[in-house]
């Protein structure tokens, strides 16, 4: 994918552009969370081992966020990234057809939401690439780089979570 257009850095919004991402540094929250927890359930598996990868890289890229913020002066939201973590704890309790324990719909639900945080992490370093890409203070941060592991990230949920979903839909 050629490099992207960046936009000119004096007219970013430095308000919109901390409210967005510490919008993303919540979703990363969660997302790390769900991945860990769903490879704690499918661990000694395929599946599991992949999840265990995915919780270690989202992680990775959420440390990186975080330095993207720091670089820019723009302020971490601990209230919004706590209610992100509650966000994720809460959902555990979705019903799942069963009254206890995991059930087959449990995987396919944690593999869709997965699937939405790493479709918005696409967008993100992509949005980043655009707006911020050429500012020296992010120079060693590689948007392109995230951009593609995020866009096979997604590739790789979605044959898990097809197969999640053919096991947990059929008898």
């Amino acid at each position: 994918m050629p490099a992207a257009p960046h936009l000119d850095p004096s007219r970013i919004d430095r308000r919109h552009m901390g409210i967005y991402l510490n919008d993303h540094l919540a979703g990363s929250t969660i997302g790390v969370e769900l991945a860990r927890r769903a490879s704690a359930s499918n661990s000694d598996t395929e599946l599991g081992r992949f999840l265990a990868r995915l919780a270690g890289e989202v992680d990775e890229d959420r440390a990186t966020l975080l330095r993207v913020m720091e670089a820019l002066g723009l302020p971490r939201d601990r209230i919004k990234v706590f209610f992100g973590w509650a966000a994720e704890k809460v959902g555990r309790l979705k019903p799942n057809g069963q009254l206890r324990g995991y059930s087959p719909l449990s995987r396919v639900v944690e593999l869709e939401g997965l699937s939405l945080g790493v479709e918005g992490k696409l967008s993100l370093w992509r949005s980043l690439d655009r707006a911020v890409g050429g500012d020296p203070r992010l120079e060693g941060i590689d948007f392109a780089a995230l951009a593609a592991r995020a866009s096979k990230q997604r590739q790789e949920l979605e044959r898990h979570r097809t197969e999640a979903t053919d096991q947990a839909l059929t008898r």
